[in-house]
């Protein structure tokens, strides 16, 4: 009998240390977790802390895009053939407003729409400034010629309509990829994409009725930053 009453308190207390030893180790577990957790929590904070303060100090806006000048000398659709013959030329001032980041462009590319067509493509954009580099609270001139030919499917009235006015819409948009600088570094993993959208009315001849050359009215772009 004392035997069997050994045996079973032996059993009881190897079932406490079993029973013992798994709540420590889910107790260990648990707080492996809650640590990971808590600095994962910790670092996120910190990171966004730190964009917060980078963009307060300083302050990033996007570059202003206008159109200064253009020149339609020639625009002629024949529908016969519905072979549209153009040429354009456009001249841009681009801003920077920043005080502390520089704009480096690595690329500009425009596209010339008309009655939602697109009728031609230039790349890249000239600009007088060593590879697009645009400073500080820079504004610089820059162009783009669409000269050529293109095969396009147009209406016929609302062309004469505006070949009869003299002036014509035409969509523009050039798409760049930029990067920022500070200083002398420049964020070579961070590439941007962004847009202005123009939407210009470009006099095309003489107005008949009043007798003048009609003038273009310098434009301001949407830039999608």
């Amino acid at each position: 009998m004392e035997d069997n009453n050994k045996e079973e308190a032996q059993l009881t207390t190897a079932a406490n240390h079993r029973r013992h030893g798994h709540n420590r180790t889910t107790r260990c577990c648990w707080c492996c977790f809650s640590l990971i957790w808590y600095l994962l929590i910790t670092i996120i904070v910190l990171v966004l802390l730190i964009i917060l303060v980078l963009y307060i100090l300083l302050q990033p806006r996007s570059f202003t895009f206008h159109v200064t000048q253009a020149n339609l000398t020639t625009f002629n659709y024949l529908n016969t053939t519905t072979v549209l013959h153009y040429n354009l030329v456009l001249n841009f001032t681009v801003h920077n407003p920043n005080n502390k980041l520089s704009i480096y462009f690595d690329e500009a590319r425009g596209h010339a729409l008309y009655q939602e067509t697109e009728f031609a493509a230039a790349t890249p954009l000239t600009a007088p400034w060593f590879s697009y580099l645009l400073y500080t609270k820079e504004r610089v001139p820059m162009s783009v010629v669409f000269s050529g030919n293109k095969l396009v499917a147009l209406d016929d009235d609302g062309f004469e309509g505006d070949n009869q006015r003299g002036i014509f819409g035409i969509d523009v948009k050039i798409y760049f990829l930029i990067r920022f600088r500070i200083g002398d570094v420049i964020g070579n993993n961070l590439i941007n994409k962004s847009r202005a959208n123009c939407g210009i009315k470009v006099p095309f001849s003489y107005n008949n009725k009043k007798g003048k050359m009609m003038v273009f009215k310098p434009t301001k772009c949407e830039v999608d930053f």
